[in-house]
């Protein structure tokens, strides 16, 4: 138990300190970075609850697929993010208060929990049984049992959101040239090959 609260407090340490240098770094790389790690400590907290489904779908989803991406488009896009943080005192009432109220929902959730585990309330059932199954097991039965409808609605959704976004970006415009395979096998010979005659001698100085 010791070692588990060690771990604990170093995890959490660096989770949060990670999450500040995410806010306060300049370099945006080093953000992403930065939110890398946070990731990475965030899995290893799953890991101490037992949560290990959790814990590598974490890794695998936000730091192999999502932080990827925001750190591919940092450094791809030409982005003044001195002009962003100018604003940065402007938003910070709106910001606080936003974060006020995540605080104030989890704390909620966490008490929630805690009175289910304790009084037999609605999450009783995932108590009571955590130890005979698997954490990924109670997740497939809860999500393809109670919850497939709406499992399958939400996978709806992303795709309704995915093709929405391709649509929305592929433009296609008269100016560019675009390859054409059917018409490339087409062409004969005499319209892809040219045999050019080149006097003796004169071929390098052209």
């Amino acid at each position: 138990m010791i070692f588990q609260a060690i771990l604990f407090y170093v995890f959490a340490g660096l989770t949060v300190a990670a999450a500040a240098m995410v806010v306060a770094a300049r370099n945006p790389v080093h953000s992403v970075l930065f939110l890398i790690l946070a990731f990475f400590n965030t899995a290893g907290l799953f890991l101490l609850i037992g949560a290990e489904f959790l814990a590598m779908i974490l890794v695998i989803v936000y730091v192999g697929a999502v932080a990827v991406l925001f750190l591919f488009v940092v450094m791809m896009l030409d982005i003044d993010f001195d002009q962003l943080r100018s604003g940065f005192v402007r938003y910070l009432p709106v910001g606080a208060a936003i974060g006020v109220v995540l605080l104030a929902e989890l704390i909620l959730a966490v008490a929630a929990r805690t009175v289910a585990r304790v009084g037999g309330g609605v999450g009783a059932s995932l108590y009571e049984h955590g130890t005979a199954i698997s954490n990924t097991r109670a997740l497939g039965d809860i999500l393809y049992t109670r919850y497939l409808f709406a499992f399958q609605v939400a996978g709806l959704i992303l795709l309704v959101a995915m093709i929405g976004a391709i649509v929305l970006t592929l433009r296609h415009r008269v100016d560019i040239r675009r390859q054409s395979i059917a018409a490339q096998l087409a062409r004969s010979r005499g319209e892809t090959v040219a045999v050019v005659k080149v006097p003796l001698g004169e071929g390098s100085g052209r």
